[in-house]
């Protein structure tokens, strides 16, 4: 099985914005060194507990310090930017690191409604064109003429450089089918839904068209993983994300607390059982047991690669994770 990264540079407790930054180096680093497909850069907007705001910059700063790994967005927000201007950042960045750089886009907003009006300098943001941007950047990046006129007097530059890789994010049948007819990659966000639909995955094989991007089709599926030695200190590790994505389905929002402020944070058991039952998002457990689960469910689904994100407090548990894995799977 193919391994590969979401990196959401998560600002934990005790930690600060610069810290998360410098940790997705490292963490970059490690990947390249054990052999993992590719890295991507989530885009985050209008929060305390995720610094990946701008990751096309910080992919170029990993570029700089890997060899081997590919590096790209999970993803580029496409609702905030012109698709020319997507495509001049992703033509610069695989001009500097051919063959190695991945345009991967979303169409959600990556942030609250504050944060996306901002963005749009107090426009209403256009919500309703996202797959029409999206051809139009890649014709752009293809050095192709666009059929719209708002596009088709210019160019993106760098002209003449080596295709990124595309890919469209997703979880429903429509993004699956689009990605499959502009033949671009598949990224499926199990760690969204917590749930995998093989016929979301089916349609897009079943729609796929060779492109220049891509001559087949492609699909990775990201996971919110936790792994250690044994299961108890995985679980104990897993716990301050358990909180958070409980905080989050109420509506809430709260730090991401340390695994000790996480065994002490007051729950009544009802709470504590429904946030454990809803670990449909969350794979926690011993390496050989959560490798065991990704290949069943690769056997299950056919994914090609699974892309692991990862959120201990500690560093070091973090990159554990990756290690343990990369050791079953690699």
């Amino acid at each position: 099985m193919k391994l590969s990264v979401l990196d959401q540079a998560p600002v934990t407790q005790g930690n600060t914005a610069a810290d998360a930054l410098l940790k997705a180096e490292e963490l970059a680093v490690l990947a390249d060194e054990l052999g993992y497909t590719r890295m991507w850069m989530a885009e985050h907007h209008g929060t305390e507990n995720y610094a990946s705001s701008a990751p096309e910059i910080t992919l170029a700063y990993l570029a700089a310090k890997t060899k081997n790994i590919r590096l790209g967005t999970g993803g580029t927000m496409m609702m905030h930017y012109s698709p020319l201007k997507m495509a001049e950042v992703f033509k610069t960045l695989s001009a500097f690191a051919p063959g190695r750089i991945d345009f991967g886009v979303g169409r959600a907003p990556g942030g609250d409604h504050a944060s996306m009006f901002a963005l749009a300098q107090g426009n209403r943001p256009q919500l309703d064109n996202m797959y029409e941007k999206l051809d139009v950047a890649l014709e752009l990046i293809n050095d192709l003429k666009p059929a719209d006129n708002l596009y088709n007097k210019t160019i993106a530059a760098p002209s003449g450089i080596v295709l990124p890789e595309a890919w469209l994010l997703g979880s429903s049948g429509s993004s699956a089918v689009q990605a499959g007819r502009k033949g671009i990659g598949y990224s499926y966000a199990q760690f969204f839904t917590g749930v995998m639909e093989k016929a979301v995955l089916d349609q897009y094989r079943r729609n796929f068209e060779p492109s220049a991007f891509m001559e087949k089709s492609e699909i990775n599926v990201a996971y919110m993983v936790t792994a250690a030695e044994t299961m108890e200190e995985a679980e104990y590790e897993a716990l301050p994300q358990d909180l958070v994505r409980w905080w989050m389905s109420q509506g809430k929002m709260g730090p991401i607390l340390t695994p000790e402020e996480a065994q002490n944070y007051p729950l009544n058991e009802v709470d504590r059982l429904n946030m454990l039952d809803n670990r449909t998002q969350h794979i926690v457990g011993s390496a050989k047991e959560v490798a065991a689960n990704l290949m069943q469910q690769q056997e299950r689904y056919g994914f090609d690669e699974a892309m692991i994100c990862s959120i201990s407090h500690s560093q070091e548990k973090r990159l554990d994770t990756y290690r343990l894995l990369a050791k079953e799977l690699l």
